[in-house]
């Protein structure tokens, strides 16, 4: 059996109807080359086996089928596993992606113009059928916008892309979740000239759509383990911006409230209003900004936050009692006299909990669970 140079692999799910159709057009576009296609299959016990093993007589084609850890992403990763040929591609088998677009693909490798190359629908000459209504080309245009950040292509959500099959080796701990595993390697991996071909997206003919609400969902998430894995700093620090927010409402509701229906002085409604809010802030702090961290017991990491907090704390209600007392502007508008209080703590908050409170685990320990994961 020769060597392949291009290994196609091909995630497939109940999609027995377009097995052969899809076979049939890679084996037309790369005719003359070495190639390999490579179905790793969920278990569709839809035929899809004996349905690969009638392509085979004619054209390069296995199954994987899969009973256990299955999912888009990890069928990705092991289709790329088994892959012989120096270039890998991993398109869908719904014949969304059109096969014409493997050659000049893999040619962008091979001349070192490209070093990952994704299969775009939103750069000159890329496109997608005329019947996709509002809310689709809405869901899919802000699910790109969020991942721009993370990259330096047009249409990252791409599920067509091609790689030198050697660089998979750089990619660090993968983790995969939901569908966009493409994303996740050109992030983790060492990819520095990533680029993009036109395609035109076409519409599943055959078998339904995977895209769920709950992949979606999947997707979010995702997005949060890679943004937390490239931008580690300002991930933590937007997501503690978050959490503060959110106490910052629940601070707002009891300081009002205090003053409502108790009758405090605005001082002292200030002066109390902190503590729940910053019991709220750890335990989301805890849960989501830094869940990679070392988990202290409870008991003691709250009182450790309690207690750092006092510091930041002390900014903050300085500040709004100074502004209160001496400027006669804050006097009538106290409320944003809290808002600027709130402000100067955070920052100085953020860096002793990162720090004291929530601590890096050991390098050590670390690697073990990113190991686990992958």
């Amino acid at each position: 059996m020769s060597t392949p140079r291009i290994s196609v692999v091909i995630p497939t799910y109940k999609e027995v109807e377009n097995i052969p159709l899809i076979s049939a057009e890679i084996d037309a576009n790369l005719s003359g080359e070495e190639y390999e296609i490579i179905f790793v299959d969920d278990n569709s016990q839809d035929g899809s086996e004996a349905a690969v093993a009638q392509l085979a007589d004619s054209i390069p084609a296995r199954i994987i089928v899969r009973t256990e850890d299955r999912g888009l992403s990890t069928a990705v990763i092991r289709g790329i596993e088994e892959a012989r040929g120096d270039y890998v591609v991993v398109m869908d088998c719904d014949l969304s992606h059109p096969a014409s677009a493997i050659a000049p693909m893999i040619s962008k490798l091979q001349s070192g113009e490209n070093d990952f190359v994704v299969g775009s629908r939103y750069i000159k000459g890329g496109s997608f059928d005329d019947d996709w209504g509002f809310f689709r080309l809405l869901n899919s245009k802000i699910a790109t916008w969020l991942a721009l950040p993370l990259c330096h292509i047009k249409d990252p959500m791409s599920g067509f892309f091609a790689f030198q099959r050697s660089k998979f080796e750089s990619c660090a701990h993968l983790a995969p979740t939901g569908y966009k595993i493409g994303l996740e390697i050109m992030v983790k991996g060492e990819f520095n000239k990533p680029g993009e071909h036109p395609i035109h997206f076409k519409d599943r003919e055959h078998g339904e759509s995977k895209l769920s609400l709950k992949e979606q969902l999947l997707y979010l998430r995702h997005l949060r383990r890679l943004y937390r894995f490239k931008y580690p700093l300002i991930s933590e620090f937007f997501q503690f911006g978050f959490v503060g927010g959110t106490g910052f409402v629940i601070d707002t509701l009891i300081y009002f409230a205090l003053q409502a229906f108790f009758g405090m002085g605005h001082n002292l409604a200030r002066a109390i209003s902190f503590w729940p809010a910053a019991t709220w802030n750890w335990i989301w702090n805890r849960t989501i900004t830094f869940t990679d961290r070392e988990k202290s017991r409870h008991l003691t990491q709250w009182l450790s936050f309690l207690g750092t907090s006092l510091i930041g704390f002390a900014m903050n209600y300085g500040t709004y009692a100074v502004l209160t007392a001496n400027v006669p502007f804050f006097e009538t508008y106290k409320f944003l006299a809290l808002v600027i209080g709130v402000l100067v703590g955070m920052g100085f908050n953020f860096m002793v909990a990162r720090i004291f409170v929530f601590r890096p685990l050991e390098e050590e320990i670390l690697e073990e669970e990113k190991e686990l994961h992958h």
